[in-house]
Formats: C-alpha cells, sequence, structure tokens
C-alpha cells in the first residue's frame, strides 16, 4: 500500500518464568525464553534491530544484533507500561483480591488503569512517537522493534484502528513475531 511502511517486525520477549504483570521490573529471560527467541528469529534476517531497554528484551537484542552484525539502538520509550500497584502480583491474587478493578482495566485501559499505574496517554504517546522514528528507518530497511506484550497490543490497536478495549483480545504469545504496517505521524520524518 502506498504510504504504508512494511518493513517493521515487532517480537516480544520470551519468557521470563514470571507469573504476573511484570511492566517495568527488569526481568532476565529463563533458558525457556532464549530458546523460544531464538526459534522466532530463525531463517529470518533484518537489516537493524530497535528494542526496550529491560533485559528480557535487550539482552536478547544485544546478542542477536552482534551475531548478524546490524545495527542496535536501545529506546526507553518501548518499554512495557506500568502497571502501577499490580506490578508483580499474581493475575490470580488480582483476580481475587481486585475482580472489578481488573475486568475494568480490561474493557477500557483508558478510564480504569490500575492504582498508580501510567496514564494510557502516556503510554500511547510514548509507544506511538517511538514507532514513528522505527517507521522512517523502515522506509528503506527492515527493522526488528523487541518490546512487551502492552507495547505491541496498544502498536497494533493504533495500526488496525481498533479500539483499546480490544487490547485483551489480542494474542501476543511470548516470542511472537507481530510485522506490522505503520504510517507515522505527520512530523515525524527526519527524526533519526
Amino acid at each position: 500500500m502506498i504510504g504504508k511502511h512494511v518493513g517493521i517486525d515487532l517480537l516480544r520477549h520470551g519468557d521470563t518464568g514470571q507469573r504476573s504483570y511484570r511492566g517495568q521490573l527488569d526481568d532476565p529471560l529463563s533458558s525457556l525464553g532464549w530458546s523460544q527467541l531464538r526459534a522466532a528469529i530463525f531463517g529470518r534476517t533484518w537489516d537493524a534491530i530497535v528494542t526496550s531497554p529491560l533485559r528480557r528484551c535487550a539482552e536478547f537484542a544485544q546478542d542477536l544484533a552482534g551475531a548478524r552484525r546490524v545495527p542496535l539502538r536501545v529506546d526507553p520509550r518501548l518499554a512495557e507500561y506500568h502497571f502501577g500497584e499490580w506490578q508483580g502480583v499474581p493475575i490470580e491474587t488480582l483476580a481475587e483480591e481486585q475482580g472489578d478493578a481488573l475486568a475494568r482495566f480490561w474493557k477500557d485501559p483508558v478510564a480504569h488503569p490500575p492504582p498508580g499505574g501510567e496514564s494510557f496517554a502516556q503510554f500511547r504517546k510514548r509507544s506511538t512517537a517511538a514507532l514513528d522514528e522505527v517507521a522512517v528507518a523502515a522506509e528503506t530497511q527492515r527493522v526488528l522493534v523487541v518490546t512487551h506484550g502492552g507495547v505491541i497490543r496498544l502498536l497494533r490497536c493504533e495500526a488496525e484502528e481498533r479500539d483499546f478495549g480490544d487490547m485483551a483480545n489480542i494474542e501476543v504469545p511470548h516470542a511472537s513475531l507481530h510485522p506490522l504496517e505503520w504510517v507515522p505521524a505527520s512530523g515525524a520524518q527526519g527524526k533519526e
């Protein structure tokens, strides 16, 4: 399509062995997570890599960029959503103790963020600004973006013109690849 940027692949980090909203907690990958990511990228090539600074993304991205000899850029705006008081709390515990709040968040994350969580407007602003810069590079090269489930869901909702209430329905398993067509906001050209 004219005006679309098809050279972007989003890659969710692999398993960390944790079972809760991790948000901006800085977990390393488990050995399973490393294996999942290696399998996900097998036989694929990119000209550049951009990553979240969190270890579960950045360590794999650094390893891949070094092995493939491609440029790597770390972008803090690609960090996961900050879940506030819910970070590190098992989902089962949240469902049991704050089930109504959790259901409201899943249905409408814009109006019902977690207690102490990042505003959805800020999360959207930083994530889309980061991808605008990636899209400029993707006009001439294939770019891999290593990031998180929440970021991928938000960006897919934006690109696919879906309501943010659909985020919870978008499957983003560990180490899953998501090709994305993205048109940068006007004014994003030439930022890199």
